[in-house]
């Protein structure tokens, strides 16, 4: 196996303002995501487990509709299948982490 550069990989917006690179194993898809600042990020679920790593900025996520506050170092685990909505409050960096694998995010 070799390293993956991450600077190589495309850019993925699947929401204006949501801009990441992915990386897919069998299993699992990791996101690294930049987001500016006031972008909403539409109500959805998905079937995934979701792990969201915040690394900078802050974000409010809506998870089954009650509303969280993240900041840098915070991690929220989203349960496959529960309804989620949020918006970027600053400009933040987030990784994602979903199991099983993003097929639908493969590009």
């Amino acid at each position: 196996m070799t390293p993956i550069k991450l600077q190589d990989q495309p850019v993925f917006e699947p929401v204006t303002g949501y801009r990441g690179k992915l990386v897919h194993t069998d299993l699992m898809t990791v996101a690294h995501w930049e987001i500016d600042a006031n972008c909403p990020l539409p109500e959805h679920s998905h079937p995934h487990e979701q792990i969201l790593n915040m690394m900078e900025g802050e974000f409010e996520l809506t998870l089954d509709g009650t509303p969280h506050h993240l900041k840098a170092g915070d991690v929220l685990v989203i349960p496959g299948g529960v309804p989620h909505a949020g918006r970027s409050i600053t400009d933040c960096k987030i990784i994602d982490v979903w199991h099983p694998c993003r097929e639908d995010y493969r590009q």
